[in-house]
């Protein structure tokens, strides 16, 4: 029996492929670290989509959709209470959504992460939330829900970045969970909340906001060597190293690295993030010399939303908002299966006495 399912086979996909021993991660026969160079957030829907839904627009006519069903899903503001948390926003405004398994529902629910999202943000710190403008994309428009300025080309491009980058990785907990609620046939919302739900633990997507957090505890590069020492003598997990499927680098990680160091005044909060990161791995390959630990997504996400002035409260949100395409994209897999996920258990136990003669 395997536990944890590592070794376990639960689907076939065209969707992509995680090379955990090479540090890979191929999307739809590309290579994520190219998607996240050139590719917007309303291509990589395009990409992920095609051949899931009959009759999908063009990238340009989708992002007209995407930005119209932002406006709409503005307007269910008005029934979502003000005191929850980000996550519980996101949660309440998805869960409004029709349950079906049609393109407009997907649209809706990738459009309504951005929306909900900012709105909730905004709402925490006593402000009204902004609506949206649908001229532009996704990105940029969720940026300036979020701040009220309508943010630079390259702040937009480092968003889409990554949000491509996180679209898809493979049967994560989070994306794994939309499948097996897709294959009851219960619909795309149901199976993107589900997918949702599976974020609520600190073990899947929440690592970025502990990063910065290690980043404050650590305050100067001077005491980096002292402090992780002590974190590794307390049996401390450092937040942003090691992951469950790469024994190499996570190819994410520099995708993400890169996309943050074309943003304007983050060289040096970068080059703090690149000497912790070396302190780090130094340390851990002297202590743990047989167990690959390497960087993983979650360190340079955390430098690339800090630069955005994201929350981090938020971050756990925005990463949804990039999965939904990818859960999207899964459901629909699951779907043209045609069969429930219903895998067997071991009994371990007490076996009923016997029946007296």
């Amino acid at each position: 029996m395997d536990s944890g399912l590592e070794n376990v086979i639960a689907a076939e996909t065209m969707l992509s492929d995680v090379k955990g021993d090479m540090g890979e991660l191929i999307i739809k026969g590309r290579y994520v670290e190219k998607l996240a160079a050139t590719m917007a957030y309303e291509d990589m829907a395009h990409l992920l989509w095609h051949s899931a839904f009959e009759a999908l627009p063009t990238p340009q006519e989708l992002g007209r959709r995407l930005g119209q069903a932002r406006q709409e899903a503005f307007e269910q503001l008005a029934d979502r209470a003000p005191d929850t948390t980000i996550i519980q926003s996101l949660r309440l405004g998805w869960a409004a959504e029709q349950d079906d398994e049609s393109l407009e529902t997907a649209i809706h629910l990738a459009a309504g992460g951005f929306v909900f999202t900012a709105a909730a943000v905004r709402l925490a710190k006593g402000l009204a939330p902004i609506a949206p403008d649908p001229s532009l994309s996704s990105s940029a428009d969720f940026l300036r829900m979020v701040s009220g300025r309508t943010p630079d080309s390259k702040q937009a491009r480092a968003l889409d970045a990554y949000l491509v980058t996180v679209s898809d990785h493979g049967l994560n907990a989070s994306t794994f969970a939309a499948r097996v609620v897709s294959s009851t046939r219960a619909g795309l919302t149901s199976a993107v909340i589900g997918g949702l739900s599976a974020l609520k633990g600190p073990l899947h997507g929440g690592a970025p906001g502990p990063v910065l957090d290690m980043f404050d505890e650590i305050g100067e590069v001077e005491n980096a060597e002292v402090w992780i020492d002590m974190a590794l003598a307390r049996g401390d997990r450092l937040m942003g190293f090691g992951h469950r499927v790469y024994r190499a680098r996570d190819p994410r990680a520099d995708a993400l690295k890169n996309a943050a160091g074309r943003l304007p005044g983050t060289a040096g909060r970068l080059a703090f993030a690149e000497h912790i990161e070396r302190e780090v791995l130094g340390k851990l390959r002297l202590k743990y010399p047989n167990r690959p630990l390497e960087t993983n997504v979650e360190f340079y996400t955390a430098v690339l939303l800090e630069a955005l002035e994201i929350p981090r409260e938020a971050f756990t949100a925005v990463f949804a908002c990039g999965l939904v395409l990818g859960w999207i994209a899964h459901a629909r897999e699951q779907i043209s299966e045609g069969r429930i996920v219903r895998p067997k258990s071991i009994y371990r136990g007490p076996v009923p006495e016997l029946a007296e003669a």
